[in-house]
């Protein structure tokens, strides 16, 4: 069956519909992981987007048990080619089964190096996939240009808090759309991690007398999260130690003073090399964003520039004067991507007393 990319200036893409067929909206984005796409397609930041994958050949080694979330959260999938047979000894069946289980629509056989380049020098845009070949350009385009995700954290978070067991530290995971591999980077290191929904009130946490808080990745635009943001800042003023990536990062330093701004066209892949500013040394970095703080107007009496992104200089990371607490852009926990920086969540272990 055709199936159409139709983008906001107008370009169009045609190609073969895979997953399901449904007429989708979404903004488009794109992800330059050579491998990794069950852990891209189930990490919650992707929701209220559709997802290109650079890499040319997807679905070659089927559908593993690496999941980092309940289910898949892009609106919809777009990629060179889908593999036709899929062979690794944990599969459990073809991506194009999951997408259809799944109800996300998706589009083959075109150019994504050419759709790449589009997003990136127009930067991010909003698009449609859809079967239906008499589409008119004139009546979508308005459409397009009007859509915007909205609450996307109430959509990806849980709907009460789950407890894994541990010996160790006790951490308090608030969950903006939390990956599963950073409560597991938390438990491999002995802890007992509580996981809360994101509206969870700060005073409840703190009830609970958390050896540390860990703030988590998540979609959307991090000043939609008001009311979160206000309870970040009761966080902030206590005195237990704080970690935080992405959409955690973003949020402690509004809840701050500080700023954040869309990015042209984002950062996601695994392949992203920032800079530890107080050693100098360089590590590769799994990263999925469209947002970034803002440091210019940075207050260093509350917090300096801990990382730097080797390619275009912004932002990766902060630590803040006189707490314990830092927070990083990229993800430490990697899924998919490079184990580089997990040393980050032995750094949190040595902040709350324990060991590594």
């Amino acid at each position: 069956m055709k199936a159409f990319l139709i983008l906001e200036d107008g370009t169009v893409f045609e190609g073969t519909s895979i997953g399901s067929s449904r007429e989708v909206i979404s903004e488009i984005v794109f992800n330059t992981s050579m491998t990794g796409y069950l852990e891209v397609l189930t990490d919650p930041s992707y929701a209220g987007q559709a997802v290109v994958m650079t890499y040319p050949l997807i679905g070659n080694y089927g559908i593993t048990p690496d999941m980092e979330s309940q289910k898949p959260w892009p609106d919809g999938y777009i990629v060179r080619e889908l593999s036709r047979n899929h062979s690794n000894f944990r599969s459990q069946g073809s991506i194009q089964e999951f997408l259809v289980k799944y109800d996300i629509p998706g589009i083959s056989g075109i150019d994504t190096r050419a759709l790449t380049k589009i997003l990136r020098e127009k930067g991010t845009m909003n698009g449609m996939i859809t079967v239906n070949e008499n589409y008119r350009l004139k009546e979508i385009l308005p459409r397009l240009k009007k859509y915007t995700a909205k609450n996307v954290v109430e959509q990806v978070t849980i709907s009460s808090p789950y407890q894994l067991k541990g010996r160790g530290k006790r951490v308090a995971l608030m969950d903006f759309g939390a990956k599963r591999n950073i409560a597991k980077s938390l438990h491999d290191r002995g802890c007992q991690v509580t996981v809360y929904p994101a509206h969870t009130k700060a005073e409840e946490i703190l009830q609970q007398n958390p050896d540390g808080i860990m703030l988590s990745n998540g979609p959307g635009d991090p000043k939609e999260c008001g009311d979160i943001i206000e309870e970040i800042k009761k966080l902030y003023q206590s005195d237990v130690p704080i970690f935080a990536i992405c959409l955690g990062h973003q949020l402690m330093a509004l809840a701050n003073g500080a700023d954040s701004y869309k990015m042209k066209y984002g950062h996601r892949g695994g392949n992203h090399p920032v800079k530890d500013l107080e050693t100098g040394r360089v590590y590769i970095s799994s990263q999925n964003h469209g947002y970034v703080v803002d440091t210019d107007h940075l207050d260093p009496q509350v917090a300096v520039p801990a990382f730097i992104n080797v390619n275009d200089g912004t932002n990766e990371g902060l630590k803040y004067t006189g707490k314990k607490i830092f927070t990083v852009q990229f993800h430490p926990e990697a899924c998919p991507g490079p184990q580089d920086s997990g040393y980050l969540f032995d750094r949190f272990m040595k902040m709350m007393g324990g060991n590594q």
